[in-house]
């Protein structure tokens, strides 16, 4: 049996933790830049905005109707998003994180449970111990458990916590939950299952075993299975180490200049490097890419990116973050006004078992690793950008952020504070 915890609207209601005054009334957060809107309460929903709505187009909705604001505030996600799976995993030992606002959780070995009052008691200690609205599933297989908590956010009688396990049950659902909901179906199934005139998960469900092999691959046919209530996705309580990593961000003003753009593609390496050393991987090549704004036609357009062979695998902060100025200045070019860039590590090796070249200094990277670890403990102790290279400038990258709210869990001087009178 698995369950899985969504918390509800979650960078939302991430703000509403600590603005209470805000429960009850619409809110909206930005994206990077403030461009479009990536998270909604219930009641800006009902206003009709929709996700991914350029923030330009719905001024007027916002201001008619005071809509609460807020740009995109990372560190307090990520940490309200690290209390929930704190609270998560008193309820199961083993949790798989599958993104920041949901974690499936193995129940296995709990026969005899009733899992509709485990659900409501799971979501009932999220919402205790953290603020967060979160909606719990539990059912057979992993596929039917994000449809039983979906069916959560759907009816507040259920109270947080749904089990869905009795085929009439499951039936009754599918038959009326649109397909393209369906965990597992993607775009392209999506336009296929259309044209085919399968509209519910149920009608997915009721596709033959040789017409669903035929026509959608291996992903497809299990979700097929699963949601015939045969589990086929594995629990993976271990999150496998990422293959590639990207950090890419829009500027909030165009920069002309190459010691600007050097400094900002320093910051973005820096983030990068901080997820490399995380997930115990080595970098073996870097690519840095720049862009001008395609919106503004009247300017000069261009686009470019270099790719940096590293002499040997690395996850040392210097050398990719040299790297990564180098690669800025081979493709910069004067007369632009560039708007987005970004770093892609690739190549990733594990740095566990890594040999390293039989030409190296032992003793030289011995010291660089040392540095590279007491920056690494600095930054867990005191908060990341809490060291800085010089070429990294003052550690901001410069991104519109008129409506940032306080850090108040992850910096001393944003802690709330209570006065008794």
């Amino acid at each position: 049996m698995y369950a899985l915890a969504d918390c509800n609207n979650f960078f939302a209601s991430c703000e509403r933790v600590f603005r209470p005054d805000l429960n009850g009334k619409p809110v909206i957060v930005l994206s990077s830049n403030d461009g479009c809107a990536v998270a909604r309460s219930n009641e800006a929903k009902a206003l009709g905005i929709k996700m991914g709505d350029p923030f330009f187009k719905i001024r007027d909705i916002v201001s008619r109707n005071r809509v609460a604001v807020f740009s995109s505030n990372f560190p307090l996600y990520g940490d309200m998003s690290r209390r929930v799976q704190e609270v998560l995993r008193t309820f199961s030992p083993a949790v798989e994180q599958y993104s920041i606002d949901e974690a499936f959780l193995d129940l296995s070995g709990m026969e005899g449970t009733d899992f509709d009052a485990y659900a409501k008691r799971i979501s009932a200690a999220c919402r205790r111990l953290t603020a967060i609205p979160v909606s719990v599933g539990i059912a057979p297989t992993k596929t039917l458990a994000k449809i039983a908590s979906k069916l959560c956010k759907k009816y507040p009688k259920l109270k947080g916590g749904c089990y869905m396990y009795r085929p009439q049950d499951i039936e009754k659902v599918l038959k009326s939950f649109p397909v393209e909901d369906v965990w597992g179906i993607g775009r392209r199934s999506q336009k296929k299952l259309t044209q085919m005139g399968i509209r519910t998960a149920w009608d997915y469900r009721s596709l033959s075993e040789v017409a669903v092999r035929k026509l959608f691959a291996l992903p497809g046919y299990r979700t097929w299975q699963e949601l015939r209530g045969i589990p086929c996705i594995e629990f993976e309580d271990m999150v496998e180490p990422k293959q590639s990593i990207c950090i890419s961000r829009s500027f909030a003003h165009e920069l002309t200049s190459l010691p600007d753009l050097s400094e900002q593609v320093a910051n973005f390496a820096e983030k990068a490097v901080a997820k490399l050393r995380k997930q115990g991987s080595l970098a073996v090549e870097m690519a840095v890419f720049a862009m001008t704004n395609r919106f503004k036609e009247n300017l000069p357009q261009t686009s470019a990116g270099t790719v940096i062979q590293l002499p040997d695998a690395t996850a040392d902060h210097r050398v990719l973050l040299l790297a990564a100025v180098e690669a800025c200045r081979k493709l910069f070019k004067p007369g632009f006004a560039y708007k987005r860039a970004g770093v892609v590590i690739t190549k990733l090796i594990q740095e566990e078992g890594h040999t390293r070249s039989l030409f190296s200094d032992a003793q030289t990277q011995e010291k660089d690793a040392q540095l590279s670890r007491a920056i690494d403990s600095i930054h867990r102790s005191f908060g990341p950008g809490s060291i800085l290279f010089g070429v990294q400038g003052d550690g901001h990258i410069k991104m519109a952020r008129d409506h940032q709210s306080p850090h108040y869990t992850t910096l001393w001087a944003d802690i709330p504070a209570a006065k008794v009178e």
